[in-house]
């Protein structure tokens, strides 16, 4: 550090200025220690800043698999979001429970944790170390701790009443599974919908999140005109399987799915679906926790990301 002080013509407190992101040196200055810091290669002892300021600039992300699409993409936006703010990201997995999870990460001295989607539904029984600040994506009100997930209700009544609004009598469900808070939401904004227009709520199919569970509801909702589902993988495997019963989409058989993911419009027919914002939710997920962390007043009323209908090729008006 007196070196890059030297060769900036600065003294060593500009130089821990500029280190620590201080607001406090001009930019003229800033631009002249940083050039001093690249060409001496300097760069910034992460333990002995936590020795300094008791923080390791570590944030966690606890999660129970990585094979779904909607968790895989989580991993990676929250990593990305995690490096805008200078942190690094460990993982653990809940595969023996949140409780275990949270004592790795108390050992790894993190500043904090981020327990994703499927995980969330562990938190119910959970005592998380004390001091270690916590943010639980995709959870139920009243949890205890600073929530944040998508509109999946929303979305799920915005693609229900799009295929009503294509003169379909009724829309069928196809469901994620019970213990998702996702899955939950999005089965409540389908029924909501429904109930909200006056038509009869058909019995929903449920699948895992998987595309071969998709492929085995075909068969439960092979006479159905309407289908929405719960992911775009389900809505994948029941193409398939309405395709294998004569049932084309979406001459015979309209079909929305939810999440967009980057095959989507590939699909066939490209999918109607419900793009839900990955990147923004993370975001939002890895401020709230990274202010908490730095003593921003925090709060634990849930920040919801919005959903939005994007229209394709798999839903077609009713035929009179």
């Amino acid at each position: 550090m007196a070196m890059v002080a030297a060769s900036a013509g600065v003294s060593g407190q500009t130089v821990s200025r500029v280190v620590n992101e201080s607001p406090r040196v001009d930019p003229a200055t800033r631009a002249r220690v940083e050039a001093a810091m690249a060409e001496l290669g300097y760069r910034p002892h992460r333990a002995a800043r936590a020795l300094r300021t008791g923080r390791s600039q570590t944030i966690g992300l606890v999660f129970t698999t990585l094979a779904t699409v909607g968790n895989s993409r989580m991993l990676q936006a929250t990593a990305e979001a995690a490096a805008e703010r200078g942190y690094a990201l460990t993982l653990v997995t809940a595969s023996d429970g949140v409780a275990e999870s949270f004592e790795k990460l108390s050992l790894q001295e993190v500043d904090g944790a981020i327990v994703l989607n499927e995980a969330s539904a562990l938190m119910a029984d959970a005592q998380p170390p004390s001091g270690l600040r916590l943010v639980v994506v995709d959870a139920p009100t009243g949890v205890g701790f600073a929530s944040v997930h998508s509109d999946h209700a929303g979305g799920a009544a915005s693609a229900t009443r799009y295929l009503l609004s294509l003169g379909h009598k009724t829309v069928h469900h196809l469901a994620g599974p019970a213990s998702s808070f996702a899955a939950a939401e999005r089965e409540r904004g389908w029924r909501e919908a429904l109930n909200a227009a006056g038509v009869d709520v058909p019995a929903p199919a449920r699948g895992d999140w998987g595309a071969a569970s998709g492929f085995s509801a075909g068969r439960a909702l092979s006479s159905a005109s309407a289908v929405f589902c719960a992911n775009d993988q389900m809505a994948l495997g029941l193409v398939r399987a309405l395709a294998e019963r004569g049932r084309r989409v979406p001459e015979d058989v309209s079909v929305v799915g939810f999440d967009d993911v980057p095959d989507a419009a590939n699909y066939r027919p490209p999918l109607t679906t419900i793009h839900q914002d990955f990147a923004a939710l993370a975001h939002r997920a890895v401020s709230v926790l990274v202010d908490a962390i730095e003593g921003a007043a925090s709060t634990e009323r849930p920040e919801v990301v919005p959903t939005a209908l994007v229209i394709r090729a798999s839903a077609t008006a009713v035929l009179r």
